[in-house]
Parts: C-alpha cells; sequence; structure tokens
C-alpha cells in the first residue's frame, strides 16, 4: 500500500492504508484501470430532525478502508479485480439549496462524461444530492431512465420548508423525466400521497409488504425500465441496523433480503449509476459506517456479476 511519489527508499516502510475507498492501492485506484468511481459529495442544507450527513462521505470511505475484500458470495476481491477510483470530494457553493444544486448538475454531468462507461457511485450527504445527478444522468440517456429508490420517505412533497431542493422532495424533482419505483416506504403525508396517485410514473412498495414473501421484488422489477438508476437513503435500513441516520423509522429492511433485491435488479437491469446518501455518523458508533460501506462495495461487485463470475 505504497504510494507512488514517495522516494525509493521511503517505500518498504508501514505506511497506514490509503484513504481512497477500500484502502486500494496505486494500481487498483487508478482512474485509467478503474471499473468504478466513487464521488463524495459531502452536502447539507436542507435536513429537517437530525444532522451530520455532511460527514457521511468521509466515513464511509473510512469504514471501507477497513472491511474484507474478499467477497463470499462472488468467491473473489472484487475491488481489487475491478479496480475503483475514489474522487476528491465535491464541496458545493453555501449561497443556497438551488444555487448548490445547480452547481451540482452541472459538475455532475462533468464527472459522468469523464466516467464514461465507468460505474460512478455518489456519496451524499443529504438526499437532495440526488435528484441532479438523476436529471443529468437523463440528460445522458435519450432512452429514458426509471429511478429505483430504496427509502423510509417518499420524498415527495413539491417543496418542504420553503425550498423546492429539500431532500424531502429529490423524487418529486425527477418525477417529469423518470418513473420511480419506490421500495421500503414508510412514512409519507397525504400530500405526498396525492402526488403519488396523480403521477403514472410513481410505483411505492411498502415496507410491511415485503416482509411476507418475495413477490414484491416482482412487482418492483416489473416496474422498472431498462435502464435504472439506483438512489439508496441509508435509512431504508430498520434502524436497528442503521441507527445513525437523520430521520429514522421503524420496521425497514434487513440485510441479506435486500441484497438478494439487488443482486436481481443489477443482473435483469442496467444499473447506470448510483447513489448512497443519508449517513449521519453517530460518535464511537462505527457499526452504520461498516455497513454503509460494505453497502456501496456490493453495489460495484453486482454491477459487475456477470464480469466477476465469468
Amino acid at each position: 500500500m505504497t504510494p507512488s511519489d514517495l522516494p525509493a527508499r521511503l517505500a518498504s516502510l508501514p505506511w497506514e492504508l490509503p484513504h481512497r475507498f477500500l484502502g486500494l492501492d496505486d494500481g487498483a485506484s487508478a482512474f485509467d484501470r478503474a471499473a468504478a468511481v466513487v464521488l463524495p459529495v459531502p452536502y447539507e442544507s436542507t435536513t429537517s430532525y437530525g444532522v451530520g450527513t455532511r460527514a457521511g462521505p468521509r466515513a464511509i470511505i473510512e469504514a471501507s478502508r477497513f472491511i474484507e475484500l474478499y467477497d463470499q458470495e462472488l468467491d473473489c476481491e472484487a475491488g481489487a479485480i475491478l479496480g475503483v477510483h475514489t474522487l476528491p470530494a465535491l464541496e458545493l457553493t453555501r449561497e443556497g439549496a438551488t444555487s448548490a444544486m445547480e452547481e451540482l448538475r452541472r459538475c455532475y454531468h462533468e464527472v459522468a462524461e469523464a466516467c464514461a462507461d465507468r460505474f460512478l457511485v455518489m456519496l451524499g450527504g443529504e438526499h437532495s444530492v440526488s435528484s441532479p445527478a438523476i436529471l443529468a444522468q437523463c440528460d445522458r440517456h435519450d432512452g429514458g431512465l426509471s429511478v429505483l429508490q430504496l427509502d423510509a420517505h417518499a420524498d415527495l412533497r413539491p417543496e418542504y420548508e420553503g425550498t423546492p431542493n429539500s431532500h424531502a422532495s429529490a423524487m418529486a424533482r425527477v418525477l417529469d423525466r423518470a418513473g420511480v419505483v419506490a421500495v421500503g416506504i414508510r412514512a409519507v403525508s397525504a400530500e405526498e400521497m396525492e402526488v403519488h396517485r396523480e403521477h403514472p410514473g410513481s410505483t411505492i412498495v411498502w415496507a410491511d409488504d415485503m416482509w411476507q414473501d418475495d413477490r414484491w421484488m416482482d412487482r418492483a422489477l416489473e416496474a422498472l425500465g431498462p435502464k435504472v438508476y439506483l438512489t439508496f437513503d441509508v435509512d431504508y435500513f430498520d434502524p436497528s441496523l442503521v441507527p445513525s441516520t437523520g430521520t429514522p423509522e421503524p420496521g425497514g429492511g434487513d440485510w441479506y433480503r435486500t441484497l438478494r433485491f439487488l443482486r436481481r435488479v443489477f443482473a435483469e437491469r442496467e444499473v447506470v449509476a448510483a447513489d448512497v446518501v443519508e449517513l449521519a455518523p453517530t460518535p464511537g458508533l462505527h457499526a452504520s459506517d461498516f455497513l454503509v460501506a460494505k453497502l456501496a462495495y456490493k453495489l460495484i461487485s453486482y454491477r459487475f456479476q456477470s464480469r466477476l463470475e465469468g
């Protein structure tokens, strides 16, 4: 794990793991070689209860440096085989949510163009960062995209607390461009239900429908088009698994059922990009950080599962 810019005489010293996703060395994290790219966006402005999502991307990357690279499910060290490049964090303007989201859309588009066919995973930050990324990807895919949203909340408010660029409005901002299939929902407002019922592109799989059998997976997949953007708000998980989030809701998803679903999504649809948002790290409580880091790793592995299994 030696940085390439060190003098040769220092190369054998016991340096720490690099501060990159998975702690990969220079070779496995080189942009030209990488199959996946991680984009940290530590933006927080409109959170409405608990705070701290600005620290989420750093905590995810820090925890990822200490998870095992070997994936028992795929029988390989996917990160080392594929290569994952970690970009510097984007520091968005503080001139208000509207300006920040406009800036993010421009920046994300440039990053996505530079990534070409690499799998781009954005780490937030609050959920408001997802809509500029989704819209930028819609601009790049003329045939249209579906959005798969794993979340406790529908995020369909036209605006919240005076801004249409709130974390609570993230999916409302994209409904005119892409159908949204929301899975794990268990906290909505009456206003959001009106938006959902009036918009044919909105599909909701309620959290309590997920516990009887796996038929909900078929319903969600049938509602998705061939190309998918995946947005994963970590409050989708039951707070017994991920308590470190701003607005936890009881009754959420579990680990293995979620992985079964995600593996099917990546096998049966083309997932063009993804984001993982709303981790608000709790000092001294690292279980949430590690779960979310491993989730991000799984998304990358599933994206290339056919290559890894070949």
